[in-house]
């Protein structure tokens, strides 16, 4: 006999136990407790939802945290917890980046860092990339660049609204048509350019990996000098609204920065020119603690003469990046 139609015959209002009768019938007895009725927000539950509502509207980057203290601060009592159903009953959530974008994956291979002490002494020979995300009026998108050590300048971009590695891969693939090939190329240590798909393209054109230390931030200074740029000279400036007008802001902006911006760590002189010259570029990531490096002196020296070594201003401990012009 179908067990649906076992299950009918099982009724609280017959003598018997519900227990007893589904011993008798074979029907399993946690399926027979009563259905709860769904429950159904209060009037202050209304309240509570069309004020979470419209401030989230207001600000679709606050939180639950936020949405608390915001509460409570209109008179109600009320604790995380709570706001969190009921935010999860309108479908809304805060704004922001998820967290560990540099987490590795666990079985992608490890590569050693392979800049340290090495002097970048011409273009191609030290490219690297790396990712940020751009905050736009309602929500956020990240954007990768693919840099030249030597030039500081910017090679490739992509942006996306998506942390898949497949738009890293585009930008890596264009560098590589329009550029040639570098000797060694720099990453950190994110899940994006650990995955096969963006190594398989390095090995594939010979060249070496190199992947920043844990926890040694300058590492990766280069192209982490130039996401400060972006963000205050174009990004803070212009509040893009939609991804499109981003797009096309960023395209003007880093014609501007490889064609027209100066850098004093390239002795006034553009991205783009020193790229095309093969002169007056170059960089070195200098371990204090190795055994063939000098300490830092304790004051700040004028820049020598062309040709010699200019510091950077972005130095830190106990590392320091240096740019040789010539």
């Amino acid at each position: 006999m179908p067990v649906a139609v076992r299950t009918g015959w099982v009724s609280p209002h017959e003598p018997l136990t519900l227990t007893r009768q589904c011993a008798l019938t074979g029907v399993t007895r946690s399926t027979r407790y009563a259905p709860h009725p769904a429950a159904t927000p209060d009037e202050q539950e209304w309240t509570l939802l069309g004020l979470i509502d419209a401030e989230y509207t207001r600000h679709p980057f606050y939180g639950s945290r936020k949405i608390t203290v915001y509460l409570r601060g209109r008179g109600h009592r009320i604790n995380r917890k709570r706001v969190q159903r009921l935010m999860g009953i309108l479908g809304l959530a805060g704004m922001a980046p998820g967290p560990n974008t540099s987490r590795p994956h666990p079985q992608h291979r490890v590569y050693p860092y392979l800049l340290r002490g090495v002097m970048v002494t011409h273009p191609n020979h030290v490219w690297s990339t790396d990712m940020t995300y751009i905050r736009l009026a309602r929500g956020f998108v990240y954007l990768v660049a693919v840099i030249d050590w030597y030039s500081r300048h910017v090679l490739a971009w992509r942006v996306s609204n998506t942390l898949e590695s497949g738009f890293c891969v585009e930008g890596l693939e264009q560098a590589l048509q329009i550029y040639g090939t570098p000797e060694i190329f720099n990453t950190d240590q994110g899940c994006q350019f650990t995955a096969d798909a963006f190594t398989g393209v390095l090995t594939a054109h010979g060249m070496a990996i190199s992947r920043d230390g844990r926890g040694r931030a300058l590492d990766h200074i280069v192209v982490e000098r130039l996401w400060r740029s972006v963000t205050y000279e174009d990004v803070s400036l212009r509040g893009y609204p939609t991804l499109s007008e981003l797009q096309r802001g960023l395209t003007d902006y880093f014609v501007f920065y490889n064609t027209e911006r100066i850098h004093q760590a390239l002795n006034d002189v553009t991205p783009d020119e020193v790229y095309r010259t093969a002169s007056g570029g170059g960089a070195r990531i200098v371990d204090q603690f190795g055994k063939t490096e000098h300490p830092r002196p304790e004051t700040q020296q004028e820049p020598e003469p062309r040709g010699s070594a200019v510091p950077l201003h972005v130095t830190g401990y106990p590392l320091k990046l240096t740019a040789f012009v010539s």
